[in-house]
């Protein structure tokens, strides 16, 4: 290619026959540009040597140089046709001092839209090594290509040096630190902006409004929204739908809605917002009504309508309407988009609808770590564990990895169903990806293994983290808690509170352990920290509290604080039913039941558990019975094991012991061990030896390992004094390697708790408690009450069944309240056994002895004792 000058003397030129006028370009200022041949390279290595073989006689100091302007003008050309490589090609063959400053601008823009950072830099570093001078124009575009590429910081850096008020690159670089979610540096941006007066547009405060969305920034936000509007902005599209999205963001939803409202020229992006922000604000009934409108109206939706849509479906179960969206989708070209399709996933998943969840996944073509993630939560919230770890190990076999979300599904299904091996796959997982390190995915370790019983586990999870939050802790005492380690859930509580402050689920995790403790001064402490943090408004509080102290014997306390809960549920309920009958008030209870029905709150199957057993220890034979009818056939529940053991507890409580067995044989299910154990009590409570057999070996054929069957049916014998047997039993229980629970009991006492073993000799306080119990079998014995030495259990004389019954635990511990306590204050003892039946005969008689009542809480239920009498009136 040539440009030929007519002011060059003695230039020849040829003539005009051989010009070909469709390759050739005519200026007005006399130069002629010869396009070249499409047969002719476009660039010739002998490009310079060419321009000289044309015949001339111009001097050195007149030679024209064709080849830089020549460079410059072809760059240009391939960067119009997209052609980056051809570009660099003739960029690295010229002479680069004399490349044009449009050429660089050219090239640089060709990087930033492809996305070509090297070659980006490649650029840059030719324009610094010739001096290049990066003024405005230039150094504009260098932070365009740069910041469009991903470098933010070299970008940042290259504008910070270049004096630019050019909106365009500001609102860029804001865009840029809000994508990477950088909102402060981008805030800061805006602020900057102010400071230096560069005007503004409505995609500089969109921008604004969605960083201070982001960042929560309540009071800033809103006085950009009065800034804006100051300056016109307020009627801007872009603007006004970033401060729906603003004050949604805030839960500010009457203000998005005003915008909206005031909105003159909405557009589908309007509607949007509006729809999503109602649905991401629990008010999908709100959105979907939002739908309908903007459909009456005409309004084109578009896949984000959709989206939101199938989403406030989800939120409310609104099944059919979900149905119809996706049918709509299909239709609309919209069935093969991803983000529609893991919300349909949700959606079905959500509902119940599983076999539609597996449909749509089987029949995405492109499926995310999201598609994945939402079908495993579907088969775990259908209670198929099995399925999720099943697809968990499909999706990696297919490459997906999963993250933070995926990880934190699989654990809790492993959780819910106590799928504790499985669970230690993923920790393995965890451990190998280096995701331990994350916080939700170590709380979420942390609850699978409490919730599958292995609280060591959950313990070395704990102690491993360098962060730990309020969940953390919670989880670990809640875990505590649950898996019977109270004193455990207790000490962490006091650590606790010198790394983190307590929230209202602490206080909802820990009153557990002062119940199971019946720990009452520990459980009153704890109920003072609930009212000065006004966690008691809380219902989950509410509930654990009355728990609480039911559980610890404090029954008018209880039902006061059940009083104050302004609405009840139905946990409230079955609560305070549940205790009436655990302190032997079965009409109370049944009071409460109806109470609670004719509120309005049906009872589930907890809630007849609760009142069939407090029907059993209150001897309400044919109310029970209506309760277990009524469960039946008035409110549909069909009745698990539970509900029989109740009934068979019921029927042998009350001397039916034939009655039970033939409504166990009678059953639709397969008894377990528990209704047989309900029968077994029966049969000591009644002596019937022979029967006690036949029961006793079905419960050791389904729970050869639970050493109280055996005892059970040891004391059944030894009661009978049928001491060959006792001791055949003895050496199975040995052969097996079976080792017995010992009797322990305990009582607190100045917020020390204090434990007795039976024969327990070493206290402080021995001789005076022996003192007080020998004092209290002469006065027993003066008024007529004689031990019963059947409970005893042992073959020997009266004089040594006198002994082994004045060493057991309860009297023990029962002595030494009364020695420490103050004068008519209430003794409260514990015992991880059933009471013995010569223990309760002293209760009885201490009760009235020493004037005071004694409530002992034994493993079936409470004993109140008071003036010689018993609450339970022999129904233990």
């Amino acid at each position: 290619m040539l440009l030929i000058s007519k002011t060059t003397p003695n230039l020849w030129v040829s003539p005009p026959h051989q010009i070909h006028r469709e390759n050739s370009l005519t200026y007005p200022n006399g130069f002629i540009f010869f396009r070249p041949s499409s047969k002719t390279p476009l660039v010739s290595s002998n490009l310079y040597h060419s321009c000289a073989t044309i015949g001339t006689s111009v001097l050195p100091s007149e030679t024209i140089d064709c080849k830089i302007t020549d460079y410059n003008i072809e760059i240009c050309r391939f960067c119009e046709l997209g052609n980056l490589r051809r570009a660099m090609e003739l960029i690295n063959q010229s002479p680069k001092p004399d490349l044009e400053l449009r050429t660089y601008c050219s090239v640089l823009q060709l990087c930033a839209d492809l996305k070509s950072i090297q070659d980006g830099r490649r650029i840059h570093s030719i324009i610094q090594s010739n001096d290049v001078e990066v003024d405005g124009v230039l150094g504009s575009k260098l932070v365009f290509m740069y910041v469009t590429c991903g470098d933010l910081r070299e970008g940042r850096r290259i504008f910070d040096k270049v004096a630019n008020e050019k909106v365009f690159l500001w609102n860029l670089l804001m865009n840029g630190y809000a994508k990477i979610g950088n909102f402060r540096e981008s805030l800061s941006l805006f602020k900057r902006m102010r400071e230096l007066g560069v005007k503004m547009n409505s995609y500089t405060f969109s921008c604004v409004m969605k960083c201070y969305a982001a960042s929560g920034s309540v009071e800033e936000g809103e006085g950009v929204h009065a800034y804006l509007s100051r300056l016109g902005f307020g009627s801007y599209n872009t603007v006004v739908n970033s401060l729906i999205a603003f004050y949604f963001k805030i839960r500010r939803v009457e203000s998005a809605r005003k915008l909206f409202d005031e909105l003159g020229d909405r557009d589908v992006i309007s509607w949007n917002s509006m729809i999503s922000g109602y649905v991401s604000n629990g008010l999908s009934e709100k959105g979907l009504d939002l739908f309908e409108q903007m459909l009456l109206l005409g309004i084109n939706t578009d896949l984000a309508t959709m989206v939101s849509v199938v989403a406030g479906c989800s939120n409310t179960g609104m099944l059919l309407l979900g149905r119809a969206l996706h049918g709509y989708a299909i239709k609309a070209s919209f069935g093969k988009e991803l983000t529609l399709n893991n919300c349909l996933l949700d959606m079905y998943s959500k509902s119940g609808n599983l076999n539609s969840a597996i449909q749509v996944f089987e029949t995405m073509g492109e499926r995310s770590v999201v598609s994945w993630t939402s079908m495993i939560a579907g088969y775990a919230r259908e209670g198929l564990s099995d399925m999720s770890v099943r697809l968990f190990h499909e999706m990696e076999k297919e490459g997906i990895s999963p993250d933070i979300f995926t990880i934190t599904t699989i654990l809790h299904a492993c959780a819910c169903t106590g799928l504790l091996e499985n669970g230690k796959d993923v920790h393995n997982y965890i451990k190998e990806n280096k995701m331990q390190s994350d916080l939700f995915v170590s709380n979420a370790l942390m609850d699978m293994y409490a919730k599958c019983g292995s609280m060591g586990d959950a313990h070395s999870v704990f102690s491993e983290m360098q962060v730990k939050d309020i969940v953390s802790w919670n989880t670990m005492i809640g875990g505590y808690s649950k898996n019977s380690l109270p004193n455990e859930a207790l000490n962490l509580f006091v650590e606790m509170q010198y790394n983190s402050k307590p929230n209202s689920i602490t206080m909802a995790c820990i009153l557990p352990a002062c119940a199971s403790l019946a720990a009452l001064e520990r459980g009153q402490e704890i109920h003072g920290h609930i009212l000065r943090n006004g966690f008691s408004l809380d219902r989950h509080v509410a509930n654990a509290l009355v728990d609480m102290y039911l559980k610890c014997g404090a029954l008018g306390l209880a039902r006061l604080l059940f009083d104050m809960i302004p609405e009840k549920d139905l946990v409230s309920w079955t609560v305070m039913i549940a205790g009436y009958g655990m302190h032997g008030y079965g009409s109370e209870a049944i009071a409460a039941f109806n109470e609670m029905r004719n509120s309005g709150i049906e009872p589930d199957e907890v809630s007849f558990i609760s009142i069939l057993y407090a029907c059993s220890h209150s001897g309400l034979l044919d109310e029970g019975w209506g309760f277990f009818n009524m469960m039946r056939n008035n409110c549909c529940i069909e009745p698990k094991s539970e509900h029989y053991a109740c009934i068979v507890d019921l029927l042998a409580r009350a001397g039916n012991l034939s009655k039970a067995y033939k409504f166990i044989k009678m059953m639709p299910i397969e008894p377990d061990a528990t209704i047989w154990g309900a029968l077994l009590c029966g049969c000591r409570i009644y002596h019937d030896v022979k029967l006690a057999e036949k029961v006793a070996e079905h419960v050791f054929e389904l729970e050869p390992e639970n050493t109280g069957y055996y005892v059970l049916l040891a004391n059944i014998y030894a009661e009978a004094e049928k001491w060959e047997e006792v001791k055949k039993l003895r050496e199975r229980i040995g052969r097996r390697g079976l080792r017995k629970n010992p009797g322990c009991s305990w009582i607190e006492i100045k917020g020390k708790v204090h434990i007795f073993v039976t024969g327990d000799s070493s206290h402080p306080l021995a001789n005076k408690i022996e003192l007080l119990l020998k004092k209290t079998r002469t006065r027993m014995k003066e008024e007529g009450h004689f031990p019963k030495m059947r409970y005893a259990l042992i073959k020997a004389d009266d004089t040594e069944k006198e002994m082994a019954l004045c060493g057991h635990s309860e009297k023990i511990a029962m002595a030494f309240g009364i020695l420490s306590l103050p004068p008519g204050k209430t003794v409260r003892v514990t015992k991880n056994l059933r009471v013995c039946g010569d223990c309760h005969e002293m209760a009885k008689f201490m009760s009235k002895m020493v004037k005071r009542d004694i409530i002992l809480r034994d493993s079936n239920r409470f004993h109140h004792f008071k003036d010689g009498s018993c609450s339970c009136r022999g129904h233990w």
